[in-house]
């Protein structure tokens, strides 16, 4: 009883609050794509009908509760958190106001960015449908975009995992991240004293590598 309840104090939010919906459903159809920008990222959603909306987001609550309506709240940022550290994820159906949570939604604006034409709305309702439960997440490898484009363009990619390891490639393998390397290795060797034959054609090996590579 008492994990039960502190389950609760984490995980639930202590008020629930019944507003109308800002968003207009007119706008979306079956198998549409919704896209709703954060501050460092954004999230990724396939819209079924009925005000639903199926996407993968990492939430560890499955693995500590059974109990569905709690699971069924929205994922609170402590959830998502754990969730994304023990990369456990589910592919859960929400509606557009707990999805959207009060930000922009854009409709099928990857339409614009992806070569691949999309594919029928029903047959992306569909596929989403048939991915829901639990999945194995990674930030990298397997997040809600990669869910996303794998329904609508049958390609599970993602264009903001591109873009990180675009951005992190050019700051890792940079001149100036050689002749740090350089410095800092000669400047362990002289510390530890432990200047070897060894020690120092691992660092000139390792500069040499990120030089090139730069």
């Amino acid at each position: 009883m008492f994990l039960y309840q502190l389950i609760n104090f984490f995980f639930v939010s202590s008020k629930k609050e019944e507003e109308k919906s800002q968003y207009d459903l007119s706008l979306y159809k079956r198998g549409d794509l919704l896209e709703v920008p954060r501050t460092l990222f954004t999230h990724f959603g396939i819209y079924l009908g009925d005000n639903r909306v199926a996407h993968l987001i990492p939430d560890i609550l499955p693995v500590i509760s059974k109990d569905k309506s709690v699971i069924s709240t929205v994922v609170t940022n402590n959830r998502l958190l754990m969730g994304v550290i023990a990369k456990i994820a589910s592919v859960r159906v929400d509606s557009v106001s707990d999805f959207g949570f009060g930000s922009e939604i854009l409709v099928n604006h990857m339409d614009k960015v992806c070569s691949q034409p999309p594919l029928d709305g029903d047959e992306v309702a569909r596929r989403a449908e048939k991915l829901m439960g639990s999945v194995t997440y990674s930030l990298l490898w397997y997040n809600c975009e990669h869910f996303v484009m794998y329904c609508r363009y049958g390609m599970a990619i993602s264009y903001q995992t591109y873009q990180f390891c675009t951005a992190v490639r050019k700051i890792v393998c940079s001149r100036m991240s050689s002749y740090l390397t350089a410095l800092c290795g000669v400047g362990v060797m002289l510390y530890v004293g432990c200047v070897t034959p060894l020690t120092l054609l691992l660092t000139v090996l390792i500069s040499f590598t990120i030089w090139m590579a730069a």
